[in-house]
């Protein structure tokens, strides 16, 4: 179809101003922050406002052989926004009204663009609060958390997205609207398509909106304890150590020095400039069994090689440290492209996996920052290339595909919580049986029959002996 065919179609079910087809645009929606992913520019770009539209959209792509891309504010690290041949981007950001907030029941519905921070801020007004919180959580939507399962700085203890969402709504591939999952804090009707939407990343549906649990606010009094290690392999053994006393504290967070420097040369935070990693963890229990377990983490770093332990109690100290976490991977990104790691490995597994990462950056003469929510095992090594270094771009990858390679030779996944996306395709394959894989395929074809949705993500395609069976 003519380009200037499917804009003139496409006008007719949209308010004006809410299809982009000029070149500025279709590059801007073109591809989210995952370096090296592959892309192409779309035929057009769609900022729908309501589920109604979505589904307007979708119908229309599935009628005329188009695929649709759905996108939310664009800070995936994995591709899974890029833009495919033949494909409409439909992005959700305008859709950012907070539906209801049930105090009673404790839950609150939001639309798919509602930005992480704004959901919680919202719900703290009420006496709730809303766990889930990737370091992301001031620019990513709470679609795009759900669509990728997406973890947080919390997740060692509170869970990861998926274990908040009840239930949502979804656009389907032939542009149906259907509604998943329930309000009740119980149910167990039918199968869990709400637990399979969650974390397949637009290949199944488009979420417009989700139904999350909120917990109790009050009762939580944070603790931060950090420790300064003078080597990545001490500071996972601290890591295992407090994983073997079975304390769970609510955020347990390594950043390394390379991560240090980057964060404290754009904000100034005043962070010391001595150290080689710092380990910092949260606990939020009141009173005397607060205190305990913050001493008890105080002298597991110290047993581990930690030097100048703190505690602090302060939040606005407490905030100031986990700054500098969040800020790691934007700090980073300000020195060149950034390769971003996601590898998830058992947590008596993380000292040898740092070793690893290590091994792996001296071997191939690469850069690479460390960062990572230490407490279940995610890691995120940042891989740097210097632009315009074709070949600095070229051992980042081979180390890229080591450290995938030695996360699973240590019995650990290749994707912790950004998704397979386009860059992990490789190492999903790997992963998963070759059954698994087809049994992928399956449930695609059975709810995408054409291949709409987000063609080519979330998982590799099977063997076709393989597929057939």
């Amino acid at each position: 179809m003519p380009a200037t065919d499917l804009v003139r179609e496409l006008s007719r079910l949209l308010p004006a101003g809410h299809l982009l087809h000029d070149e500025e645009s279709l590059g801007k929606y073109s591809h989210d922050d995952a370096e090296w992913a592959p892309f192409t520019a779309p035929l057009a770009v769609v900022l729908a406002r309501s589920t109604a539209e979505v589904a307007a959209v979708v119908s229309y792509a599935a009628d005329h052989g188009i695929h649709v891309v759905p996108r939310g504010a664009g800070t995936g690290l994995s591709g899974g926004a890029n833009s495919v041949e033949n494909c409409l981007i439909v992005s959700l950001e305008l859709m950012t009204s907070i539906l209801e907030i049930d105090t009673v029941e404790g839950l609150a519905v939001a639309q798919a663009g509602v930005i992480n921070d704004d959901l919680r801020r919202a719900v703290a007004e009420h006496g709730l609060w809303y766990p889930p919180d990737p370091a992301s959580s001031k620019i990513s939507t709470i679609g795009g958390n759900a669509a990728t399962n997406a973890g947080g700085i919390c997740c060692v203890k509170y869970g990861v997205t998926r274990d908040y969402v009840r239930g949502m709504t979804v656009v389907l591939a032939d542009g149906e609207i259907v509604h998943l999952g329930r309000r009740t804090a119980k149910g167990v009707t039918g199968y869990d398509l709400t637990s399979l939407l969650v974390g397949s990343e637009g290949t199944l549906g488009i979420i417009t909106d989700v139904t999350v649990k909120l917990l109790p606010l009050a009762g939580r009094e944070e603790q931060a304890i950090i420790g300064y290690f003078p080597t990545l392999r001490l500071a996972g053994d601290a890591v295992a150590a407090v994983t073997a006393e079975g304390i769970v504290p609510a955020a347990l967070e390594l950043i390394d020095s390379t991560c240090l420097r980057a964060v404290d040369d754009w904000m100034g935070l005043g962070l010391p400039e001595d150290v080689n990693v710092l380990l910092m963890a949260k606990i939020d229990e009141p009173g005397t069994t607060g205190a305990d377990l913050a001493s008890r983490l105080a002298s597991i770093f110290h047993d581990a090689g930690g030097t100048n332990i703190e505690q602090a109690t302060d939040p606005t100290e407490i905030e100031r440290l986990f700054l500098a976490r969040r800020m790691a991977y934007p700090s980073l990104e300000r020195l060149g492209p950034v390769l971003t790691e996601d590898v998830c490995v058992p947590r008596h597994a993380v000292p040898e996996m740092l070793a690893r990462i290590q091994a792996s950056a001296t071997e191939h003469d690469v850069v690479i920052a460390n960062i990572a929510h230490a407490g279940d095992g995610n890691l995120h090594p940042l891989i740097i290339a210097p632009v315009g270094d074709d070949a600095a771009k070229a051992r980042a990858k081979t180390a890229f595909d080591r450290i995938v390679d030695d996360c699973r030779d240590l019995g650990g996944t290749v994707t912790g919580e950004h998704g397979v996306g386009l860059l992990k395709l490789p190492g999903a394959a790997a992963e998963l049986e070759p059954r698994v894989i087809t049994m992928h395929q399956q449930i695609k074809n059975a709810l995408d029959p054409h291949g709409i949705l987000n063609p080519g993500k979330a998982f590799p395609a099977p063997e076709p002996a393989e597929e057939l069976r």
